[in-house]
């Protein structure tokens, strides 16, 4: 007979079990969160003492046109990227859950670029655009100035992080339609259903759990941008390509002003958890997480 002491005695083994990745939660995310914040009610530069300012930082960052400007160009690239490489990895999803031969090379090769480093992707991509002698200018037979160009550099970066990035949206996409029952397709084309019915009416409303996580994990992803541009563009020309990671980077190493690029931090993960809440309310009462 299971004594009062037996479901402590579990608990604290539980907890005992838990205890190294605790540690790592605290070590490498809690107490890095409360240090960021500390540094952005100071005013520090990284060799003289720090200086308490209170929200100095903040009133300083809030009314910079060029930190509004940032966070501007991180909306327009998180525009850009989001739905592109929404779509398209669902379409190659699709195209993969139709099991046709070479698939599974195709799906191996699909990841490559996510799990390369994007920094060297960004330093062969810049080689690649180069208007002087790189290989899509040469292709083209034009010369393009894809990184110099006011109005072409975002994009550029865009298309590059959405390349990056449609592996890992498909293979997303495709774990959820392996989870779609077999079933409600063919119920639907008994009912007289096209493919795009079909698809509209039953497979996209069933994929809504795993478009909530890939919608949210690409805002995240794309908000954070960083090495990319930084290989690519260094946030030229004019400032048009530097994103909020990119204008904390110049706040903290070049400029050298750590409180103020610590405030960024903080309201960078304020927007960040205020879009999170957003997405989460808008999916709330349209998911199924649950089919049979």
């Amino acid at each position: 007979m299971p004594t009062t002491e037996s479901p402590r005695r579990d608990t604290l083994a539980g907890y005992l079990l838990l205890a190294p990745s605790l540690v790592g939660v605290g070590g490498f995310l809690l107490l890095p969160v409360v240090a960021v914040l500390g540094i952005s009610l100071a005013r520090w530069d990284l060799v003289s003492p720090a200086r308490w300012t209170g929200l100095d930082n903040y009133r300083a960052i809030l009314t910079d046109p060029a930190f509004g400007r940032s966070l501007a160009v991180t909306a327009g690239f998180v525009l850009l990227v989001l739905p592109l490489q929404t779509a398209l990895g669902l379409l190659v999803a699709l195209l993969l859950d139709r099991r046709l031969p070479g698939s599974t090379w195709f799906r191996a090769i699909l990841v490559l670029p996510w799990i390369s480093a994007p920094l060297a992707l960004g330093v062969v991509w810049r080689w690649l655009l180069d208007p002087a002698d790189g290989a899509v200018d040469q292709l083209l037979g034009h010369r393009i100035e894809w990184l110099t160009s006011p109005v072409l550099a975002l994009p550029a970066v865009a298309a590059v992080t959405v390349w990056t990035n449609v592996g890992y949206v498909a293979l997303f996409f495709l774990a959820g339609l392996a989870g779609v029952p077999p079933q409600y397709s063919e119920a639907a084309r008994i009912d007289g259903a096209g493919p795009w019915q079909g698809f509209r009416r039953v497979t996209l409303p069933l994929l809504r759990p795993t478009t909530f996580f890939v919608l949210v994990t690409g805002v995240i992803s794309s908000f954070q941008v960083f090495d990319t541009v930084y290989a690519m563009t260094r946030g030229g020309p004019a400032g048009r390509t530097e994103v909020v990671a990119y204008a904390i980077y110049r706040e903290a190493f070049v400029d050298y002003r750590m409180g103020r690029a610590a405030a960024m931090s903080v309201v960078l993960f304020l927007l960040l958890t205020a879009v999170t809440i957003a997405q989460r309310s808008y999916f709330r009462g349209r998911t199924t997480y649950e089919v049979g």
